[in-house]
């Protein structure tokens, strides 16, 4: 059964953020710890540290720390769409985040999307306002399975150039 959910996590970025990473739209597991990427099986926070040379993130502040410090905005696609419960396959109804108005507020060199999904999902409804092609990496999710640990952490080292 679909639910309509709504993006309810403010972007991470500051004046220095240089690459803007974005997801389709928060998982439940996200949503109910209140950041990025918080499903226990998700590899996104053990491979940014394992790029940037950091412990990896446990709490919502170490992780909103370590992607600053790094220059590195967070944000998704999608402020809201149908969707049942993580499956991005579902997505139904989708409604754009403003990316172009974030895109303002700090220099941007490179936009990433974190799989297929969002990649498509961007290049259909932000690309267009946001004139910037977003480079789609493969999902850090743990229903990305056929894809290893060291096989994300070489698709993301792509990111270091741009920082």
């Amino acid at each position: 059964m679909s639910e309509l959910v709504y993006h309810t996590l403010e972007p991470v970025f500051d004046r220095q953020s240089r690459v803007l990473i974005l997801g389709s739209i928060p998982s439940p597991k996200s949503r109910e710890a209140g950041f990025y990427y918080s499903h226990p099986q998700n590899r996104f926070w053990r491979v940014m540290a394992a790029l940037l040379n950091e412990e990896v993130p446990v709490s919502p502040e170490e992780k909103r720390a370590l992607v600053l410090r790094h220059r590195i905005a967070l944000w998704d696609v999608l402020a809201s769409c149908q969707i049942r419960g993580a499956d991005d396959s579902s997505i139904r109804q989708p409604v754009a985040n403003d990316v172009a108005a974030l895109l303002k507020e700090c220099p941007i060199r490179q936009v990433f999307a974190t799989g297929k999904t969002a990649g498509r999902l961007y290049e259909k409804y932000c690309q267009p306002a946001a004139g910037m092609p977003a480079v789609v990496l493969p999902s850090t999710s743990p229903a990305n399975c056929r894809v290893s640990l060291e096989e994300l952490i070489q698709a993301y080292a792509v990111i270091l150039r741009w920082l």
